[in-house]
């Protein structure tokens, strides 16, 4: 059962529930570029990288019709590698697992559009590898929910609002 509990990974991912899922035992340095409103987030720096976080808001440079724009380009890949919608309460997103693609080296793919603070919002989780036997789809949404139950507290806005 994948679990809220600290530690976090790029401040969003519980580092237990990511190791659960991914099977991933080594040591986890994180590196992180950019700031509260567009950044990315990575565990570690092995190829493929285990981990990876993004994160984008709308206003300081990002528009509405930009964000929209890769929302709706995530969503035509997913649907294309017959992903699944997330659940209404987190926003407009969807999670698959992306094969035969640029992609491949980080398959277990899952993005939402949100409101938080006001603002629309989007986080992208990547996983490299899901231990055999789980279920990759319920996982990644389970992630997802923390994710945004984690940036809300960290940036202080008050989701769907």
């Amino acid at each position: 059962m994948v679990v809220d509990s600290a530690p976090y990974i790029c401040k969003l991912v519980p580092e237990q529930a990511f190791r659960l899922i991914s099977g991933a035992i080594g040591s986890l340095i994180e590196k992180t570029s950019g700031n509260e409103s567009s950044g990315e987030c990575w565990a570690s720096d092995t190829k493929p990288r285990p981990l990876e976080v993004g994160w984008l808001q709308v206003g300081d440079g990002t528009s509405q019709e930009h964000l929209n724009f890769l929302m709706n380009g995530r969503r035509d890949l997913y649907t294309r590698h017959g992903g699944v919608r997330l659940p209404a309460d987190l926003g407009t997103g969807m999670a698959a697992r992306v094969s035969n693609s640029p992609l491949d080296d980080q398959p277990y793919r899952v993005s939402a559009k949100f409101r938080c603070g006001g603002k629309d919002r989007m986080i992208d989780i990547y996983l490299s590898q899901v231990v055999k036997g789980r279920d990759a789809m319920k996982d990644l949404i389970a992630l997802m929910r923390i994710a945004q139950k984690r940036y809300s507290d960290v940036y202080e806005c008050t989701r769907g609002k």
